[in-house]
């Protein structure tokens, strides 16, 4: 059940003013752009037009904490089809932005985020990779853990261990 006390009214704001949630309130529910998903054919449990919906309603933690959020392919399918101009797959990532920011990151999202940290990439580049590409004369591959730590940083996302006390 829902009560308004769970409700966020400015929730709708916070997203539209985020680049690419400017249009979230044309939306008026008409379903095409779940209609039309191809992510729906994989699994007909996500359905975009229901998490805009709890996102006009002011439905703040059950939208961000949403795992279908991060389903979206941005395939923009839906965005073609939508007779209201509401460029889903961008509204997509606008909650995902806000999603992040208050803490709501899917756990494999944060191990993402630790290889990248520990590697400067998603995969452990190994000696066994190493050795070929010098075998063939191509240059080592070296992580750019600096230079992704700093992004990390600068996005927010760095380790736990990285951000030190509060």
């Amino acid at each position: 059940m829902i009560h308004s006390k769970d409700l966020d009214p400015h929730f709708k704001l916070l997203i539209a003013k985020e680049p690419g949630g400017e249009n979230i309130k044309k939306c008026f529910s008409c379903g095409t752009c779940t209609a039309g998903c191809p992510v729906r054919e994989i699994t007909d449990r996500y359905n975009p037009r229901k998490i805009i919906r709890m996102a006009l309603l002011g439905m703040k933690k059950e939208v961000l904490s949403s795992q279908f959020i991060w389903l979206c392919s941005s395939c923009y399918t839906c965005y073609e089809r939508c007779p209201q101009d509401v460029r889903i797959p961008e509204l997509m990532n606008a909650i995902k932005n806000i999603a992040v920011r208050e803490g709501y990151i899917p756990s494999a999202m944060k191990i993402q985020i630790e290889l990248l940290s520990a590697f400067g990439r998603l995969l452990e580049i190994t000696e066994f990779e190493n050795d070929k590409r010098k075998e063939f004369g191509l240059p080592l591959i070296q992580g750019r853990t600096e230079e992704v730590k700093k992004i990390l940083k600068e996005l927010g996302l760095q380790h736990e261990e990285e951000r030190g006390p509060a």
